[in-house]
């Protein structure tokens, strides 16, 4: 199938799919027209990728660990043992990222917070700054 049809049946751009591409996680024959060509199976890997991006991973991790996924039916899961230590690696890292938001969220709320009731004087700063 050509890449519009591929983009339509995943909802995923067509410069999604070119770029998945680039990151080697689609692998599309070439016609001799230089027209890229997409198994059906590609449909199932485009929604792979989509999950794993979902999932906080970027597409060089995924691009490791697409080959040892499995679709159970339910979900991806991995299909080799080994990939369980570097998946728990990225929900750490993911973890930390989490954590950072909310410690800024908290420090942004306390600036909130800390801003007088009356913004009179804040308005007289504003315009004085604005002549």
């Amino acid at each position: 199938m050509r890449i519009g049809e591929l983009a339509q049946l995943t909802g995923v751009s067509e410069r999604s799919l070119r770029y998945y591409e680039e990151q080697n996680l689609l692998h599309p024959t070439r016609k001799p027209s230089g027209y890229r060509d997409y198994a059906v199976s590609d449909v199932d890997v485009v929604r792979h990728i989509q999950t794993l991006l979902a999932a906080g991973l970027n597409t060089t991790f995924i691009a490791e660990v697409l080959p040892c996924m499995v679709d159970t039916g339910d979900g991806l899961a991995p299909g080799c043992p080994q990939l369980l230590p570097h998946l728990r690696k990225e929900r750490d890292r993911i973890t930390m990222s989490i954590d950072g938001l909310a410690t800024a969220r908290t420090l942004l709320d306390d600036v909130i917070a800390a801003s007088p009731p009356d913004n009179t004087e804040y308005d007289a700063w504003v315009a004085a700054r604005a002549v």
